[in-house]
């Protein structure tokens, strides 16, 4: 039985924040490996910069490449149509009845969890880590409890640094032609310049 971390999200683009979250499960928990699985078409989050599907997958290899414990996956990218959490985690407990699956996420994902499809299913076939940025960890705690309690899952905090990075912070940067090394690998910062991606228009 192996333990694989789930991370997902749209990576537009992936940055240190992504990374470090993901270091912080696998030490933390003991993982054996991370999924860095990219939304195609998420129902509850625009996927804007008007990148492509092949530059955010670039953008991911670039970034993971030297890390042999975080892995590229084209799951959802596959899939035709909407993409949902719960029909991802079906595909991967079919394939794989032995694993244990670890669903990586932050506190504002947490709270919005019951407006995903099928939110009980989710938190049966996954334990979920949850990342805290700046909120009230009694606030979290509540949530934590109230979802436990209501669904029967296991949800753990995670002891990761607060990195203060969101990519749309570093889109704005970009477009208004301001520096965004430090922010995120530099392969990817190349990847950017030489795409031009996140230009002003």
């Amino acid at each position: 039985m192996k333990k694989i971390g789930i991370l997902g999200g749209t990576f537009n683009p992936i940055h240190f924040g992504h990374l470090i979250l993901g270091q912080s499960a696998k030490e933390e928990f003991g993982l054996d490996k991370i999924l860095v699985m990219p939304n195609k078409n998420p129902m509850y989050k625009t996927i804007s910069g008007g990148v492509t599907e092949q530059n955010r997958i670039d953008m991911i290899k670039l970034a993971i490449r030297d890390f042999p414990y975080f892995e590229f996956s084209d799951m959802e990218l596959r899939r035709e149509g909407a993409t949902y959490t719960v029909d991802t985690l079906r595909e991967l407990k079919r394939k794989n009845k032995e694993d244990q699956y670890y669903f990586i996420m932050g506190a504002d994902s947490l709270y919005q969890i019951e407006t995903w499809k099928d939110p009980d299913k989710i938190l049966s076939m996954v334990n979920v880590l949850v990342a805290t940025r700046n909120d009230s960890r009694s606030a979290l705690d509540a949530q934590i409890e109230y979802l436990e309690e209501k669904y029967h899952g296991k949800i753990f905090h995670l002891s990761s640094p607060s990195i203060e990075i969101s990519s749309n912070e570093i889109r704005k940067k970009n477009i208004s032609g301001q520096s965004i090394h430090f922010f995120l690998p530099e392969a990817v910062i190349d990847y950017i310049e030489r795409n031009g991606l996140y230009e002003h228009k």
